[in-house]
């Protein structure tokens, strides 16, 4: 660790740290109301209403009844019960899912009838070959919010208009094949507005552990209209949709992150927007040949994705590691498996370019100080190049 002995941490997207509200709101859950929700005596039954509580604020957030909240064990879970909810009721079906999913879309997705999407350079949806590649037996259309890579946000009302356009085509053929609109939100929610009437969404998936909430924690929002394939089959708890006895703490952790993402969104959006922004000016004084990838108009406010010609990321990685400063080369599903980014070739980098790409990623803890350490730090290795 560095000499100061802090750690600046730059990689929340991959996870954020779990907030002191939220592990308040967990503690009686993991020590005292230990109690099964699902049986009738009485500390069992305060622990069912906290439940129902829990399901009620996500759904107050969203917009939408407390029933379509389905608790999952984090978003990879909400976006296979998604698209395996959809496509095993039928079968004859397909799904079309945009380039740069997220391994959890693109892996299901790959078990069915599939057609994907391509983006443009900077990330955002080519929505004239979305409309071209809807056909009759399309069911399902799973575009991501935000990436969780370059941080491209998609324009989902858009694509949620097409939707419509369609089905009132099919209507007017005598179609009646569902075309159900889906979206991995799971970067989304502290930046972004999760409200589903403004989005035009059939489904949704949250998740816990990138909103200061618990790790395996989330949420799948499913209108009451679609009838889902469970994935876990038991005692029928989260409306038979989710079997398995409930992770109560859990649940109350990523309810309390998720009321408080939302309740910090304004402000905080703004503040991290400005550190971004100031960190993108002053890393382009440090190397004028480095690149920023996704768009800068349709961003996260937390989000910097860029390629430094001629360095190697994972030494850059590991230096900078060791000076106690954190930022990743991408996801961290791709990281572990030591694969080149699917997101950074669908928007036309090379592998070598790719190799030349970090991610680093602001959060609540981050200050400007922060960010003129990583600096001062991150100009000695860029001024040596190459390594």
């Amino acid at each position: 660790m560095a000499a100061s002995g802090k750690l600046i941490y730059l990689d929340n997207a991959a996870t954020t740290p779990l907030d002191a509200d939220v592990l308040e709101a967990m503690l009686p859950f993991l020590k005292d109301q230990y109690f099964n929700p699902s049986e009738i005596y009485s500390p069992a039954l305060t622990v069912n209403a906290s439940i129902k509580a829990a399901r009620s604020t996500v759904a107050g957030i969203l917009g939408v009844k407390s029933p379509e909240i389905i608790f999952c064990a984090g978003g990879s879970e909400a976006n296979n019960l998604a698209i395996k909810g959809i496509m095993e009721k039928f079968p004859e079906g397909n799904i079309i899912y945009s380039a740069i999913e997220h391994s959890s879309i693109r892996l299901p997705a790959s078990k069915y009838k599939n057609q994907v999407c391509p983006v443009h350079s900077d990330g955002l949806i080519d929505l004239n070959q979305l409309e071209k590649l809807i056909n009759d037996q399309t069911v399902l259309i799973s575009i991501i919010y935000a990436n969780n890579e370059i941080g491209t946000i998609q324009p989902l009302a858009q694509i949620a208009a097409i939707i419509q356009k369609v089905l009132q085509n099919r209507k007017a053929q005598k179609n009646n094949l569902p075309l159900l609109f889906h979206s991995d939100a799971c970067q989304a929610g502290n930046y972004l507005s999760l409200k589903i009437s403004k989005l035009g969404l059939d489904l949704m998936s949250l998740n816990g552990s990138k909103i200061y909430g618990p790790k395996q924690s989330g949420a799948l929002y499913r209108s009451s209209k679609i009838d889902l394939e469970p994935l876990i089959l038991g005692g029928g708890q989260e409306y038979g949709l989710r079997s398995g006895t409930e992770n109560s703490a859990g649940i109350v952790g990523f309810s309390t992150a998720f009321k408080k993402a939302d309740q910090l969104r304004p402000k905080e959006s703004i503040r991290i927007q400005k550190l971004r922004d100031y960190l993108i000016d002053e890393l382009m004084k440090l190397n004028s040949s480095i690149t920023i990838n996704g768009s800068m108009k349709y961003r996260l406010a937390n989000n910097i994705h860029l390629t430094i010609p001629d360095i190697d990321n994972e030494t850059l990685i590991m230096q900078l590691d060791f000076e106690g400063i954190l930022i990743a080369a991408g996801s961290a599903c791709n990281a572990s498996k030591e694969q080149p980014s699917e997101v950074l070739r669908a928007i036309g980098l090379a592998d070598s370019q790719i190799a030349n790409s970090i991610r680093i990623t602001l959060g609540r803890t981050t200050s400007k100080v922060d960010l003129q350490r990583f600096l001062k730090v991150i100009s000695k290795y860029i001024k040596t190049l190459p390594f």
